[in-house]
């Protein structure tokens, strides 16, 4: 049978040693919430005892709501050896359980605290009695406990020796400095779980090595009880085992071993802490990342319509998210047609190849291109191809220099003639429309009165792709609109033009 292993969520303690985080009480205790209720995580570790008044009101926001709710030994506290002043403090903030941080190594007691083991154990066990006496529960962190095992196993035995005689819930093993490989976490904490067979064991994994998700899949198989994640991945130097990325292995790849976290809110907690920190999430970042459950190659796109053949057990909607086909130069047509299923919209084959050109066209100018776009784009590719096209602008310079009137040059062909001609204007635009005025002038020809002039972008676009210039024109007969699409303002603009050019 699967057994079910506890995990702490270190978010609000250890995820905010991130370097420029620092989140608000009301934010501390808004993302409480969530993970106990929402995401239900076992536990929490919220802050560490006497940094500052702030830390203080954020616990004590955190307990009063967890003591109402019966979740308050679901809510834990960083703790030091410093005879019973953390243990004030968790008493006035209303806490009720320490994680206790000692020394797991022999390096660092001796060249940190500079004690002897003996002397560093009676500082625990005052500690703990302590907190025994104001009702709080202890679970112990060996500090450096990695090193520890590598360098000093001796001493990590007999400091365990001594915890197990303690009124001790949970021992802590964290890889503090993230040096720990995978073949290292299961040999050591299988070692411990073999001696110590009646203990509660929990992970603590940093990801300097980038072998934190790893290293967690063996602290599991090895017999752990317990991990300490953080959500994106957050904390010190290149952070913790991050929460999403280590419940998705634990729910494909380790069928012995059970969670209560809920996948589908991973995804809505994580942008919630990105939006509250500013830290921002990579787009390739598995589970979370805006790229992860996108797919760019149109090969790809035509594989999943012919028979999912590029989909996994990975699947966006576990997360509460939705599978997107990008749109760029490695756009084929199954790419177009994934997102012109999800707009409602169809084309027909020669369509379809037109829209697929112009897209591609957009991508090697390195502009992203969005669903959104796409109705824009399909306006303009037909609407190009309404009419027979006789007037060609081949060429034009546009320039804008301070304390100079803007300026243009323009190569124009009507009907197989070319023309030439330079303006100068109050903008870029109206300068071309001075220049083409002359050449039509030179011709005899009349030109349209401009009568508005309308830029946008497609709603909801989170591109810079596209913009799509509307231009409303005056004749004797009628008024008329032309649009334009591009990436840059003013050449949307002269498209419209030509289209004008065209129609009259």
């Amino acid at each position: 049978m699967a057994r079910t292993i506890e995990i702490m969520d270190t978010t609000l303690r250890d995820g905010e040693q991130t370097s420029g985080v620092s989140f608000t009480a009301s934010e501390k205790l808004t993302l409480a919430k969530l993970l106990l209720e929402e995401l239900k995580v076992d536990r929490i570790e919220v802050a560490s005892a006497r940094v500052s008044e702030g830390e203080f009101q954020a616990v004590k926001n955190i307990t009063d709501w967890a003591s109402t709710t019966g979740r308050i030994l679901q809510v834990e506290v960083l703790t030091f050896v410093d005879g019973g002043a953390s243990i004030a403090w968790m008493q006035k903030a209303g806490a009720k359980v320490q994680n206790l941080l000692t020394k797991g190594s022999l390096n660092h007691l001796t060249h940190q605290l500079k004690k002897t083991p003996k002397a560093h154990f009676e500082g625990i066990a005052e500690v703990i009695q302590l907190a025994q006496k104001a009702n709080i529960e202890t679970n112990v962190y060996l500090e450096d406990w990695s090193n520890g095992m590598r360098n000093s196993q001796e001493y990590v035995f007999q400091f365990l020796d001594f915890l197990i005689q303690q009124p001790v819930k949970r021992i802590l093993l964290p890889d503090t400095l993230g040096i720990l490989t995978p073949s290292e976490t299961f040999e050591y904490i299988d070692i411990i779980v073999k001696r110590y067979p009646n203990i509660h064991f929990d992970f603590h994994g940093h990801n300097d090595y980038d072998l934190s998700v790893s290293n967690v899949m063996e602290a599991l198989k090895a017999g752990a009880y317990g991990l300490h994640l953080t959500i994106n991945g957050m904390g010190e130097r290149a952070g913790n085992a991050p929460l999403a990325s280590t419940i998705a292995v634990i729910n494909d790849f380790l069928p012995e071993v059970r969670t209560k976290v809920i996948e589908s809110s991973l995804f809505k907690v994580s942008k919630l802490v990105s939006t509250f920190t500013g830290f921002g999430i990579p787009a390739n970042k598995p589970i979370v990342g805006d790229n992860v459950f996108t797919q760019t190659a149109g090969i790809h796109a035509d594989g999943d319509n012919k028979n999912n053949l590029y989909f996994s057990e990975l699947m966006p909607e576990r997360f509460g998210r939705k599978r997107k086909y990008a749109l760029g130069k490695m756009s084929g047509k199954a790419n177009i047609q994934k997102n012109l299923q999800e707009l409602g919209l169809t084309l027909n084959e020669d369509e379809l190849k037109k829209v697929t050109a112009r897209i591609i066209e957009l991508g090697d100018k390195k502009e992203k291109v969005t669903k959104e776009d796409l109705p824009y784009i399909i306006s303009d590719v037909l609407d190009s191809s309404s009419f027979q096209q006789k007037v060609f602008i081949k060429s034009y310079v546009l320039t804008h220099a301070k304390g100079l009137m803007p300026s243009t040059t323009l190569s124009i062909e009507i009907e197989g003639k070319t023309f030439e001609a330079n303006a100068q204007g109050d903008g870029q635009f109206d300068a071309f429309m001075n220049a083409l005025r002359k050449v039509y002038e030179e011709q005899s020809k009349k030109l349209p009165k401009l009568v508005d002039y309308v830029v946008r972008i497609p709603p909801g676009s989170s591109s810079d792709a596209l913009c799509e210039t509307m231009i409303t024109w005056k004749t004797a007969k009628n008024d008329f609109v032309t649009t334009g699409l591009d990436s840059d303002q003013t050449v949307s603009a002269i498209k419209a033009t030509e289209k004008m050019l065209n129609l009259i």
